[in-house]
């Protein structure tokens, strides 16, 4: 029952031609059903009993307001604090000159931090300086990497949809978004550095597709992210079609995941919530692990994929038995036996986020750093 839900779910997605690897439990060819034998008996009186609600793998996703949030709740947020004051003096800020290119760039948040700014106060200043930066980061991504891209991007989108642009610049925008989904940079896409790189150059890619399908409203573009990411947190029916590296970090080799799963040991350690193709950047397998900043680099875009996924409706954060959570848990649970693994840095801003979702108490900072790819949750998803 479980592989012929699953086909339905492929079938109802409506994406034929698309390369779906699908993996049954016990990889056996299921036989067709056959039909049921005709019924001669006369129905009973009454009513016939209301049909069974469809499982919830086939339940249309509900969008909230707004990618990132929505103006009722900027409208909600504080303007005091040290989170608001370091927001606006980053706002305040010269961005400088967008380059997508440059995948250590941070005018894609500091452009952010106007468009909050502008969403809570309502000065067009900030706004001004916002579409002329979306604007101005156009084609600047050629030349460079679906790395930088995938880091990059996601913000002025989200920037966008707080402030709103001009029906002319709109348009323009639209087509460069759509653009960038299949452009090659350096032999990749976008699309395919998200369903190829199980780790941070995935999935920095995955959050600004999800980003772009949002923004165009292109619901199939955004269903596939969705599948793919699903696949990311172990759910491996649906996706497993990521190339791995090293495999010495994996609960299971013969069938390797994004995040390891729930309960997963290896030679007496726990390596539930791994991030097993970043923490092989440190070195194999081992405990002590080598210090590495990639699983933390690899949340950062899982993590703003998670939440743009969940706005639009679908259960993103619980999916792969709460893998973000546990990836968070792992993480911190090795700083705990060796330090040097919480997240600090441009990784501050993160835990705000898992804080948020999960009801967690993970330890913050504030004012927090911003990322890559987002920042200030200090402010916008404080509890």
């Amino acid at each position: 029952m479980r592989m012929l839900a699953i086909v339905a779910a492929v079938v109802a997605f409506g994406c034929a031609g698309c390369d779906w690897v699908v993996v049954d439990g016990d990889g056996e060819p299921q036989p067709p059903p056959q039909a049921p034998p005709e019924d001669t008996n006369p129905p009973p009186d009454g009513p016939p009993d209301p049909p069974p609600p469809p499982p919830d793998d086939t339940t249309p996703p509900v969008p909230t307001l707004g990618i990132w949030l929505s103006p009722e709740e900027i409208a909600q947020l504080p303007m005091s604090g040290r989170a608001w004051e370091a927001l606006q003096q980053r706002a305040d800020a010269d961005a400088g000159t967008p380059n997508v290119s440059d995948q250590n760039q941070s005018n894609n948040v500091d452009v952010l931090a106007k468009a909050l700014v502008y969403a809570r106060t309502g000065e067009e200043s900030y706004r001004t300086e916002v579409r002329q930066n979306c604007m101005a980061a156009i084609d600047t991504e050629l030349g460079g990497r679906t790395l930088a891209l995938g880091r990059e991007l996601a913000a002025y989108v989200i920037a966008a949809d707080l402030v709103g642009l001009s029906e002319a610049e709109d348009q323009t925008f639209r087509a460069w978004l759509r653009r960038t989904l299949t452009e090659v940079l350096d032999g990749r896409t976008l699309q395919s550095t998200h369903e190829e790189r199980p780790n941070n150059w995935g999935t920095h890619a995955g959050a600004s597709r999800a980003a772009v399908a949002a923004y165009l409203g292109d619901a199939a573009e955004l269903e596939r992210s969705a599948q793919v990411f699903r696949g990311w947190v172990g759910e491996r029916e649906f996706y497993a079609g990521f190339d791995y590296g090293d495999l010495s970090w994996q609960a299971n080799p013969q069938a390797p995941v994004g995040i390891n799963p729930a309960g997963a040991t290896k030679q007496g350690e726990s390596i539930d919530g791994a991030i097993p193709d970043d923490m092989r950047r440190g070195c194999g397998f081992q405990f002590p692990p080598c210090g590495t900043g990639y699983p933390w680099e690899a949340l950062q875009g899982a993590t703003v994929m998670a939440e743009i996924l969940h706005r639009r409706g679908y259960d993103a954060w619980n999916w792969g038995d709460r893998a973000l959570l546990r990836a968070v848990q792992f993480l911190f649970e090795l700083d705990r036996r060796y330090g040097g693994w919480g997240a600090d840095g441009d990784d501050e801003w993160n835990v705000w986020l898992v804080n948020h979702a999960y009801g967690s108490d993970f330890p913050t900072e504030s004012p927090a750093r911003s990322g890559k790819n987002m920042g200030w949750t200090d402010w916008t998803h404080a509890r």
